[in-house]
């Protein structure tokens, strides 16, 4: 039995990647904590999940999606986590994203403990989405991303979340980036394990959600305008429920048109996985369509919403030309539109509205791959 050192920059309350991969290492007999940051305040410091410890560091309130404020927190946090793992070492250190590679890293150069990294998404091009077109964010981005393939080097192992899926695939993903960066990767998609397919009924109400994380109004507005060009007694109910940056400002948008429009709007926090299969339960298309102004989202990013909403029969709708149609598409599990297009999305909706699909590939075979990538290190 290994003892590991997961590490996080988020609550982790919870993370489904995080908790999913900690869980799968816990059924092989290892004993697992996950070092999460609560910038917040708003969980328990320590908690048990399904035989995975949480231990949760409270340093003082501190903003997503900012500048000096986070990267303050996050260096705050870094040195905590590596103060104490350094008193008591794991066997192995497992790095969720590129803001902890810093703790990796040193504790590989210091004390020689071999180290993980999973790269969930294109952690440097988050800066820039409350700012796309600040050229200081975009600055900023560069230097993050300079410094994380710098620091790849030192990582044993390396984990990402999505890649092409054929050769002949013309969409990148994540596992592509890194390749062409000169390093070599295992894609651990995050899929789900099989949900329950609930019984649906057409009916004249139907229902659009957006389950995650809002990090920016773009995308809603986008969903907002396609909502108001349908006519009147057509237009579906809302459903929003997450955090992130842009929550109160994506609240405020569609309140004000709740009122203005008489549309049916409901908003709510943060929900666990329990609380997801309750909701999902009243909605018939998913929403999961990004400004690809991001840059992650052309580079392969895959919606983990697309996955959980498909693993309960629902469809999503996501973005065209890029990794994540190709996925909805071929495993006919959503459509794709044009960012931007209000009437190609509104059409999108209806068409989808009474339709059910199946995810046929779940967790299990991605357990395979992360199994097979992380043992060799704990042998």
């Amino acid at each position: 039995m290994a003892r590991i050192a997961m590490v996080v920059t988020n609550a982790c309350s919870p993370d489904p990647r995080v908790l999913r991969h900690a869980s799968w290492l816990v059924q092989e007999g290892h004993d697992v904590t996950v070092h999460a940051y609560d910038r917040q305040e708003q969980h328990p410091m320590s908690e048990s999940h399904g035989g995975v410890r949480i231990m949760r560091y409270h340093l003082g309130k501190s903003p997503y999606g900012g500048m000096l404020k986070t990267a303050l927190g996050i260096r705050t946090f870094s040195q905590n986590v590596s103060r104490g793992l350094a008193t008591n070492q794991p066997q192995l250190v497992y790095c969720h994203d590129a803001d902890t590679l810093g703790i990796g890293c040193h504790l590989k150069a210091k004390y020689n403990i071999p180290m993980v990294f999973d790269m969930h998404d294109l952690h440097h091009t988050w800066i820039r989405m409350p700012a796309p077109k600040s050229r200081l964010r975009s600055i900023l981005s560069r230097v993050m991303e300079r410094r994380m393939l710098r620091r790849l080097k030192h990582a044993d192992c390396i984990l990402t979340s999505s890649g092409k899926i054929s050769e002949q695939s013309i969409y990148p993903g994540f596992r592509e980036y890194l390749l062409e960066h000169g390093h070599e990767s295992t894609v651990v998609e995050n899929r789900p394990e099989s949900g329950t397919l609930g019984e649906r009924t057409p009916d004249a109400h139907w229902c659009v959600g957006y389950l995650g994380r809002v990090r920016e109004v773009e995308s809603f507005q986008f969903l907002l305008d396609a909502v108001l060009s349908m006519e009147t007694k057509q237009r579906p109910s809302i459903r929003i429920a997450g955090d992130g940056v842009a929550f109160d400002s994506v609240s405020q948008l569609l309140l004000t048109a709740k009122k203005k429009h008489e549309l049916d709007v409901k908003i709510t926090g943060t929900f666990d996985s329990d609380e997801f299969s309750t909701m999902i339960l009243d909605i018939d298309v998913m929403y999961a369509l990004y400004s690809p102004n991001r840059g992650n989202i052309l580079q392969g990013a895959l919606p983990v919403k697309m996955f959980d909403a498909a693993a309960h029969g629902v469809p999503s709708v996501v973005n065209a030309k890029c990794l994540m149609g190709e996925v909805a598409e071929t495993e006919e599990i959503g459509q794709t539109v044009e960012w931007l297009d209000h009437n190609q999305l509104a059409a999108s909706l209806i068409q989808l509205r009474d339709s059910r699909v199946q995810l046929n590939t779940t967790s299990e075979r991605e357990r395979k791959y992360f199994l097979e990538a992380v043992n060799r290190l704990l042998i």
